[in-house]
């Protein structure tokens, strides 16, 4: 077995790390792909021996090319049709473990990161969820430290805003989601009900491959009505699978045994306030093997 050149041993060592960055800085794990791949072809062509801190070096390569992604994806997503959620991931246990990754993850808080401009949303993650200094962040961006500091406060504000106000435990959004699992494979529209809160919205992912409700909608008794309609119309069996994505406990849902889509929540006070549902099959191509995702 050849042993690794240093350039190699390098990437390869910090690989989880730049796929994090990227996959938060973008919300899809094939963009993300290609901004390491990028990201290793300019890394090979950097004289190592002017390189201070690897790590910081390789984060900042990926964060400027995600940068640039994520100015080209925001023509793509005005394209898109009906809702545009995030690629779900597949994940290890060691990921639901680190409390804050998998906050940062979930499809609630990543949702709430497209609102972001490209560059506060950058700050944002390199700050917040990979507790970058404020000199590094500039460094990444090719901004000053006080504009960075400037930028953070106001993504930190924006996001507090609109992100769940509280953390739910892991339990808690399991029971939450067996409930919803059980009413949907026996068709119990009242134990839907319960579990929903009032102000429940569903958004729903097909990307114009599969149907789906081209706009979120809102309200319990309505979503409830939808799902129990939508069951009986397909006239097939429908199956939940526990599991986790981005960290989070999900629903694989299927229809006959086959693959029908990924669901994910976010809940409080014990009921479920909000249902994201990826149906889009071409951003379900990561959910057979885990993704390894680390901060460190």
């Amino acid at each position: 077995m050849h042993a690794l050149d240093p350039a190699t041993e390098t990437f390869v060592a910090h690989r989880n790390l730049l796929f994090t960055v990227a996959y938060e800085l973008l919300g899809s794990a094939a963009d993300a792909e290609d901004v390491l791949q990028e990201t290793w072809l300019r890394w090979v062509k950097v004289d190592l021996a002017q390189v201070s801190d690897d790590r910081a070096y390789l984060v900042r390569i990926t964060t400027r090319l995600s940068l640039n992604r994520l100015r080209t994806m925001k023509r793509r997503k005005e394209a898109y049709v009906g809702s545009w959620l995030p690629e779900p991931l597949l994940t290890a246990p060691d990921v639901a473990e680190d409390v804050e990754l998998a906050e940062s993850m979930s499809m609630a808080v990543m949702l709430v990161l497209e609102t972001l401009t490209p560059t506060e949303r950058a700050v944002f993650v390199l700050r917040e969820v990979f507790d970058l200094g404020y000199d590094e962040i500039a460094a990444a961006i090719g901004k000053n430290t006080a504009a960075v500091r400037q930028i953070a406060h106001r993504a930190r504000q924006h996001v507090d805003a609109r992100r769940p106000r509280q953390v739910v435990s892991e339990g808690e959004t399991k029971a939450a989601l067996d409930s919803l699992q059980h009413a949907l494979e026996t068709g119990d529209t009242q134990r839907l009900l319960d579990v929903l809160a009032p102000e429940v919205v569903l958004v729903s992912d097909g990307g114009g491959v599969k149907h789906a409700v081209p706009k979120p909608v809102a309200g319990a008794e309505k979503i409830a009505r939808m799902f129990m309609a939508g069951l009986s119309r397909v006239g097939a069996v429908l199956t939940g699978e526990p599991t986790t994505v981005n960290g989070n406990p999900a629903l694989l849902l299927r229809l006959d045994g086959d693959l029908d889509g990924v669901l994910t929540v976010s809940v409080s006070n014990a009921r479920i306030r909000g249902i994201y549902y990826v149906r889009n099959p071409h951003k379900l191509t990561r959910i057979e093997s885990a993704t390894r995702l680390t901060r460190r």
